[in-house]
């Protein structure tokens, strides 16, 4: 179960509540919650490079804070270069389709997105809100600093928009 709650973790890379862990790992609350502190436990004596945080009832999978020059520093260099085909497909996407949930983008694209968004917001290319019907999703869409950079006064002046927006 350590395994698999792990891996969902990674996959999110968000926060989760833990009542979305008990339905999606189809154990009670209190089996949850010792999954979660034994994994918690594991990266804690071994050392690992991952660590896990909690606030409330949502829990989710960090870098280890000790490692954090080196995740900064990984950034920093990413963020100074140009955006890799992988960023600007999605970013294609969320101008031409958004607003945008996370999971529909993945769906379009067929991989798992999250490192890709958060480095798009970290940039200021896109914006995340609550999915108002869902307050555990997020809507993603172009940000004014997107426009700016483009020189476009609105979304609709982005090439054949009228014909791709669906």
């Amino acid at each position: 179960m350590k395994s698999i709650l792990e891996s969902i973790l990674f996959s999110i890379g968000e926060p989760i509540s833990i009542e979305k862990l008990v339905k999606t790992l189809e154990k009670n609350k209190d089996a949850v919650k010792k999954i979660i502190n034994d994994l918690e436990n594991d990266y804690q004596k071994e050392n690992r490079g991952l660590r896990i945080i909690k606030k409330g009832e949502k829990i989710q999978l960090v870098s280890s804070p000790k490692n954090s020059q080196y995740i900064e520093r990984l950034i920093k260099d990413e963020l100074q270069e140009d955006l890799t085909p992988a960023s600007l497909e999605a970013l294609a996407i969320v101008a031409y389709r958004g607003p945008i949930t996370r999971a529909e983008i993945e769906e379009i694209r067929g991989v798992n997105c999250s490192y890709i968004l958060r480095n798009l917001l970290i940039r200021g290319l896109i914006e995340r809100k609550g999915l108002p019907e869902d307050a555990r999703a997020y809507i993603y869409e172009i940000s004014f600093d997107f426009l700016k950079k483009l020189g476009l006064s609105s979304i609709e002046e982005l090439p054949e928009y009228k014909k791709l927006k669906i």
